[in-house]
């Protein structure tokens, strides 16, 4: 371990600067890289998605996360490869950058952005949501979930101290998220002992049968009940890999890490939340799961069946948990930031860095986002819808950056290489693609006019840039981002007609879901086929190299 303590030297395509100029600080190691994507997996989704996976399918719920965990995995090995490959802060918006030049770049920096941006609120309503069990908390919420006036300025301050911690480097903020993470891994495996040899039933998983909802509830599950949401931030170790110490070795490593860790707590948590309710919690059926008067499914379920000691215990991860991936997120966003404006798709202030090498207007304007977040959306599930989308449709980039970059830059030195890579990859899209498609028509119609609001914000800058003949004007490049409309468009018009989330149902089921895949398919191919030319892909990795070493 000693060369965690080196700083690795610049690689082609990382983040690296002159000599006395400002630089992202490459303070983070191995540990601190993978507990930044722990960190991120393990937020409010463990306290709320084992209740919601299960109402959503029953005890099939275990299938969900089976579906929802080799989702994951698929894109994870994608990202493993790119983050060893491009070391950059802010990766997810910059691979698509590289391989399919401007237009294609603004759109997935935008979905990046609109992700990570939503996620610290979110985990600010979890904490909100589940302090409802203190007196002094109750006023925070109305009864339909969203914020009272009280509850609105809690989650003003929340979100002000996520940013506070943030402005005191990314040492600290490692630092401080490696306590956290410790605590986020050790309480959900208290839990899952404690239920688990305490007040286990296997009779549940077959009470009002095993699936009582179909496959339908089993793949609604995946994407509406949160399981995807707890899933996703393995990416947090490539959006801070600008400040790796080594990050070719590393970023593979963490990524692959975190989600083997994350995957086997949640499908356990499930397990043991199944195993321990008591049956008049569910006597009515499982889509009417209720612990009448109690905040929080596993606090609850933990007083229900006498574990009091166990509910506090909860009750303070409840804040810890959330608390932590809202601080990493808050990171995120603005190393997302950050990268959008060495692309050319925000103002050059994005860049500016303080004197501890934190992006502190990024970090500013990721609060402005957290808080108006707080207004137009009434509940964290429906937050977690919209995320979910966003964030899916984010991690669709990273496969056909990677078929792309495969094809044009098949010498390029990578540190981790993944075997199957022209399988995995389609795989890792199409599953993507219905990820999304199981969102639903109420979901995708919304994410649709942030999609619109985006395009209006990056590319008026983009546009304003290249009239002005600023330095950092990015090139939109039209033809190898041909297929995107048609991607985004195609979409949004299966899910109206498809059957999930207020669609007409003119689709049936499992002919959706086969015409998502061989449309996701034809996308792949298609764009891995117009991608830009390997001296293209060259000079756009060297013109954010130049961008870096020239300061601010």
């Amino acid at each position: 371990m000693a060369s965690l303590n080196q700083l690795s030297p610049p690689s082609s395509g990382s983040d690296t600067q002159a000599p006395g100029q400002q630089s992202l600080r490459r303070h983070v190691g191995l540990i601190g890289l993978m507990w930044a994507s722990v960190g991120s997996i393990i937020g409010s989704g463990w306290l709320f998605g084992a209740k919601n996976a299960v109402v959503a399918a029953g005890p099939a719920a275990i299938i969900s996360w089976g579906i929802g965990a080799v989702a994951i995995v698929l894109l994870a090995l994608v990202h493993a490869e790119l983050g060893g490959l491009f070391p950059v802060s802010g990766g997810t918006a910059r691979y698509p950058h590289y391989a399919f030049g401007g237009l294609a770049g603004m759109s997935f920096g935008w979905f990046s952005w609109l992700q990570a941006a939503t996620v610290a609120p979110i985990e600010v309503e979890a904490m909100i949501g589940y302090a409802g069990h203190w007196q002094f908390a109750k006023s925070f919420l109305n009864e339909n979930g969203t914020l009272t006036t009280s509850g609105f300025i809690v989650a003003v301050l929340l979100m002000g101290l996520f940013v506070a911690v943030n402005f005191l480097g990314v040492r600290v903020l490692a630092a401080t998220n490696s306590v956290a993470t410790w605590l986020k891994i050790g309480v959900p495996l208290l839990t899952i002992l404690a239920l688990s040899i305490t007040n286990f039933h296997g009779s549940n998983f077959t009470s009002h049968g095993f699936a009582p909802f179909g496959a339908k509830g089993v793949l609604a599950a995946i994407s509406s009940s949160g399981i995807i949401f707890a899933l996703l931030g393995f990416e947090q170790a490539i959006q801070i890999s600008g400040e790796s110490r080594n990050p070719k070795r590393d970023i593979p490593r963490a990524v692959l890490g975190s989600v083997a860790i994350g995957t086997l707590i949640y499908v356990l948590l499930q397990v043991a939340f199944i195993g321990a309710l008591p049956v008049s919690s569910f006597l009515n059926g499982w889509d009417k799961l209720d612990f009448p008067g109690i905040e929080g499914p596993f606090a609850g379920l933990a007083t229900l069946v006498g574990l009091g000691w166990l509910s506090y215990v909860l009750y303070f991860d409840a804040i810890v948990s959330p608390g932590g991936t809202g601080l990493i997120y808050t990171t995120s966003t603005s190393r997302i930031s950050y990268g959008l404006s060495k692309n050319g798709y925000a103002p050059q202030l994005f860049e500016r860095l303080d004197k501890r090498g934190v992006p502190w207007f990024g970090l500013a304007m990721s609060f402005v986002t957290g808080v108006i977040c707080f207004l137009p959306f009434p509940s964290w599930q429906e937050l977690v819808g919209f995320i979910t989308s966003a964030s899916v449709l984010m991690y669709a980039g990273a496969p056909l950056a990677f078929g792309a970059l495969r094809r044009r830059l098949p010498e390029r030195e990578r540190s981790y290489k993944l075997p199957l890579g022209g399988v995995i990859s389609p795989a890792a899209f199409v599953v993507s693609s219905l990820i999304i498609y199981w969102s639903g028509w109420h979901t995708l119609s919304r994410l649709g006019m942030a999609i619109v609001l985006g395009y209006a914000l990056l590319g008026s800058y983009a546009a304003y840039a290249i009239r002005k003949g600023l330095p950092n004007a990015p090139r939109l490049d039209w033809r190898p981002a041909q297929w995107l409309p048609v991607y985004l468009i195609g979409l949004g018009v299966i899910s109206w007609q498809g059957g999930f989330g207020d669609g007409t149902g003119m689709i049936p089921m499992w002919w959706d879901m086969g015409l998502v895949a061989v449309f996701a398919l034809g996308i792949y191919y298609w764009a891995i086929q117009v991608a830009l030319p390997s001296d293209a892909i060259e000079r756009e990795v060297e013109d954010v190299q130049v961008v870096d070493a020239g300061g601010h």
